[in-house]
């Protein structure tokens, strides 16, 4: 669901959304005491919400015995880079070579284009966050990884600023990057398609692209990039019956 806040398209339908309000505000009034309000998270995951991590759950699984970096494109709150960290904390807490990497705006979306389409209704700003939510994400991150092996070694990046131009950089600075898992989830055109050529000299055969949006109306953007850069007749692009939006493709 696209939040009405920032003026996208909402399909949830009316009752949906007045349940959703309700379920938050038991949340926001929880009488579980505050040292056991983390281990009891799942009181309040919907079969949504959990959907979305099982599905990253079997993600994670498929990158295992791939060498390489996890990068999403488009952070957000952050959501999936603390469940990465997570998983990672589960799956491989010593590999010092798995760093995750965040890029984003912070300031919601940027270049906004005619390939966008009108159904979002969404423009450049949309989707913003607070002004200081980036050191809030940061510290975040910060105490997922004090939690796990190798807590001495910071392990993540967030890389803020307009990723048309932070994203070449990152790459330039960082030539000895290997690409295991990237998760595109700028929604829009223009970000994700240099998020994909630059990216594309990094990936090798077993790295696997997660997008949020491919064959989606209401934003086309994100399924142009792709074809523009990779070419969609030479793809399998496949996706799990728990997670009906989010699809993943694999380098062969």
């Amino acid at each position: 669901m696209k939040t009405k806040k920032h003026k996208a398209v909402v399909l949830s339908s009316m009752k949906e959304k007045n349940v959703q309000k309700e379920f938050a505000g038991h949340f926001k009034v929880s009488p579980l005491p505050e040292e056991e309000l983390l281990s009891n998270l799942g009181l309040f995951l919907t079969s949504k919400n959990l959907a979305r991590i099982l599905f990253f759950y079997e993600i994670y699984k498929k990158i295992i015995h791939t060498h390489g970096v996890i990068v999403e494109f488009g952070v957000r709150w952050g959501q999936t880079l603390s469940i990465m960290s997570a998983l990672r904390g589960i799956f491989e807490p010593f590999n010092r070579h798995r760093k995750i990497i965040g890029f984003d705006t912070f300031k919601g979306f940027k270049g906004v284009s005619k390939r966008d389409g009108r159904l979002s209704k969404c423009k450049d700003g949309s989707f913003s966050v607070p002004s200081l939510y980036k050191n809030y994400l940061d510290k975040v991150l910060e105490l997922q990884e004090a939690l796990n092996p190798l807590s001495h070694l910071k392990r993540y990046e967030l890389v803020k600023g307009d990723a048309v131009k932070t994203i070449p950089d990152y790459f330039r600075r960082h030539p000895e990057t290997i690409i295991s898992l990237a998760i595109f989830d700028f929604d829009i055109y223009k970000p994700t398609k240099v998020a994909l050529e630059t990216i594309k000299p990094n990936l090798c055969k077993g790295s696997i692209l997660v997008f949020d949006e491919l064959c989606d109306d209401i934003f086309p953007g994100e399924t142009i990039a792709l074809k523009e850069t990779l070419g969609l007749n030479k793809l399998r692009i496949e996706r799990l019956p728990m997670a009906s939006r989010i699809s993943y493709l694999e380098i062969k």
